[in-house]
């Protein structure tokens, strides 16, 4: 039995799934230690267990840190491609002496629509019109709504232009059509004529005569004007005026006060007011007899009695 035993030892130790696993094993701790190795470098490897549990996980994290690596490296090598290939077009726009600038207005221009050309032609016609060296659109639509009030000014001036000149026209042909009148042979002034003149001669030296009298008269007229406006000393005569008819005002109506529900007529007024005396005296009577008998019933004179 012993013998037994020692060989199932000897096979199980010699065994070649065992053998596979056990080399695996040693070449997953192998690979794993030599990148453990690179990310710690220069510093030693930290002492851990070593068992199939911890195995695994450096596994799965040395499995994520080189996917990891190989997409930074993906893109760090898609960016030096495409810097690459930025500086050979560079080079490529030095060598044929073309800007950039021109390179992108002409793609521009040339994945236009048609009216897009239509838009952009016009735009340039409209900052070379205004004389814009960098047109944007807010200010071209500036310049057109002061054109475009410009315009409508003009057109009113215009039309103001064209009835004056409308009036001069019909005042020369009038005139015109008088001069031949006047300038015919047969004319005749009218008859009422010289009288007319005499007329007008007679006013005028009457009015020159009264003229003087006139110019007077407008003067002493500018000078009541300017008379005639308060000054900030008559404003505060004139308030205190006020002020105190007002205060009599009110005493007026405080003595008015006494007099109310008096009938309007005087006489009936004064009737009624000598019957109120007569009550008011009748009062005092009374009260005076009312106060007599108080002092005598308190007397100690007729306690005494």
């Amino acid at each position: 039995m012993a013998h037994h035993r020692l060989l199932s030892q000897d096979s199980a130790i010699f065994s070649p799934s065992v053998a596979r696993i056990a080399a695996s094993t040693a070449r997953d701790w192998s690979y794993i230690d030599a990148w453990l190795s690179s990310k710690f470098h220069p510093r030693p490897v930290p002492s851990f267990e070593r068992n199939n549990d911890t195995l695994k996980a450096l596994l799965a994290l040395a499995s994520v840190n080189e996917a990891a690596d190989d997409e930074r490296n993906l893109v760090a090598k898609s960016e030096a491609t495409a810097l690459q290939e930025l500086t050979d077009s560079e080079r490529k726009i030095d060598k044929t002496s073309r800007p950039l600038r021109e390179g992108l207005i002409e793609a521009v221009e040339h994945n236009l629509p048609t009216d897009g050309h239509t838009a952009l032609a016009a735009m340039a016609n409209i900052a070379l019109q205004f004389g814009i060296a960098f047109p944007e659109p807010d200010t071209l639509g500036q310049r057109m709504c002061q054109l475009q009030a410009s315009i409508h000014d003009a057109e009113q001036m215009k039309a103001r232009v064209e009835v004056l000149h409308k009036h001069v026209d019909d005042e020369a042909a009038r005139i015109k059509e008088l001069l031949k009148e006047l300038q015919r042979d047969d004319y005749q002034p009218p008859a009422h004529l010289a009288k007319q003149n005499l007329d007008m001669q007679r006013k005028v030296k009457a009015l020159s005569a009264k003229l003087p009298e006139l110019q007077d008269k407008v003067a002493a007229l500018a000078a009541s004007a300017d008379s005639s406006h308060p000054t900030i000393a008559d404003l505060a005569r004139d308030e205190q005026e006020y002020l105190s008819v007002l205060s009599r005002k009110k005493e007026l109506g405080v003595q008015l006060a006494t007099f109310q529900g008096l009938p309007s007529d005087p006489d009936v007024a004064r009737a009624e007011l000598e019957e109120l005396r007569d009550q008011l005296r009748s009062i005092e009577s009374q009260r005076d007899a009312v106060f007599e008998g108080l002092v005598e019933r308190e007397s100690p004179v007729k306690r005494r009695r």
